[in-house]
């Protein structure tokens, strides 16, 4: 796999010669709708070299059990880290290694079965990249009972691709989160009940492969009901697989309004998986920022990984970006990272690359109005699956299946070995 970020001058044509890759490959792979660049331009570049592995050099490594490891050569190894002293491996680096040996991990796509119609053909094309298909999603009254959705289509659609589902169950109410509703159902211990075996009928029903969790805006004084009600639900379920979905944090702000109900060490301890949020350090209601820029995801990754189990982890990967006005008049516009490269190529605006961030973004004016686009592309994908694969995280999540992003699918397609 090659990148290349497109300088002032060059062509698609240029570019085809250059990595002898056809012009209608490198348009389809990167979501081009026409021959149109702009400089800073990220283009992923099918390639036949071996995929890459990332690796956090531990106490006794050496290339050469690195080298028998992923079965691959001292001089491979060398040649993609020209930088590092091999007889000086400093613990803690990271480093890239040439290997046959794709990094093995699950992935959880959200499908949203209240918009998601149309794009169940995207799921014909994603089928071998898919683990888990994540259902968004069926609520509850506050009495507990279920709340259902029409997901019938779309649970036999993934049962003929060979892909897990998940019932995604959540304190959702007139399309928003309800901090009320799940309050009013965590604190009361039959409420639980009538919840917990509503669920569990109803996965039993469906076929469903488990419960994906997917609480947001609980109030923190229900903190442990919550804990409680994933021992109860966990409890019930048996074998069948529990999923929490956490909001980011790097501490543990047991009083905050946003994630201080998730006490990540003890609802780490009951799920099978955790799924952290790693996708909106930017977002709809705040100022232009990345969505998830690099040095933060490590600091999240850092916590959670010393208070859960690395190997339940999961990081999220976002599908999407963020289209802001400024100042602000209203929540920034939400837009697929396809959308979002392409709304630059169309304005011939050029794309800034943050290093800090390690993130694309670019500006323009409509209307005598300022907007700041942040999404992602291949080149900070990159940089965050390095991060997944230094942690030896389980896997990674997306949100969600509407959002187009080929040069995604084609990296996990190239470098990862999807556990199905």
């Amino acid at each position: 796999m090659a990148i290349h970020t497109v300088m002032m001058g060059d062509n698609l044509w240029g570019i085809s010669i250059a990595y002898g890759v056809p012009i209608a490959t490198i348009k389809t792979v990167n979501g081009l709708v026409s021959d149109r660049l702009v400089p800073g331009l990220n283009l992923y570049i099918p390639d036949q070299v071996l995929p890459e592995r990332y690796y956090q050099i531990k106490p006794g490594d050496t290339y050469w059990k690195l080298s028998q490891q992923f079965q691959t050569s001292i001089q491979a190894i060398m040649t993609a880290n020209p930088s590092v002293n091999p007889n000086a491996l400093p613990i803690g680096l990271r480093i890239r290694i040439p290997t046959p040996q794709k990094y093995p991990m699950q992935t959880l796509v959200f499908f949203d079965a209240l918009t998601g119609a149309p794009y169940l053909e995207t799921l014909n094309d994603l089928a071998d990249s898919i683990t888990y298909l994540a259902i968004f999603t069926y609520s509850f009254t506050s009495e507990g009972e279920l709340l259902t959705i029409d997901d019938d289509l779309i649970l036999q659609r993934a049962k003929a691709l060979n892909i897990k589902t998940l019932l995604v169950i959540s304190n959702y109410e007139n399309r928003m989160f309800s901090p009320v509703l799940a309050n009013v159902v965590l604190q009361d211990a039959a409420r639980r009940k009538t919840l917990v075996q509503s669920l569990v009928k109803k996965v039993k029903e469906k076929g469903y492969a488990g419960v994906s969790i997917d609480f947001e805006f609980v109030p923190a004084d229900r903190r442990n009901d919550f804990t409680t009600f994933l021992k109860e639900l966990k409890q019930a379920l048996g074998n069948l697989i529990l999923q929490l979905n956490a909001h980011a944090k790097s501490s543990d702000m047991p009083t905050n309004r946003l994630v201080g109900f998730l006490d990540y060490k003890a609802t780490g301890e009951v799920v099978d998986i955790v799924s952290v949020m790693t996708i909106d350090y930017g977002y709809a209601i705040g100022p232009p920022d990345p969505i998830a820029p690099v040095w933060w995801i490590e600091q999240v990754l850092m916590y959670a990984t010393g208070e859960i189990n690395r190997r339940k982890v999961m990081m999220a990967m976002s599908l999407y970006g963020y289209d802001w006005t400024v100042p602000r008049e209203a929540n920034a516009k939400m837009v697929s990272n396809q959308d979002a490269q392409n709304g630059a190529l169309s304005g011939w605006i050029p794309i800034q690359y943050n290093p800090i961030a390690q993130a694309p973004n670019y500006s323009y004016n409509l209307m005598n109005k300022e907007h700041i686009v942040w999404f992602e592309d291949i080149k900070s994908i990159t940089a965050k699956y390095k991060q997944m694969e230094a942690y030896n995280l389980l896997g990674s999540t997306y949100w969600r299946l509407r959002f187009l992003f080929p040069q995604n699918w084609a990296y996990v397609k190239k470098n990862i070995a999807v556990i199905k």
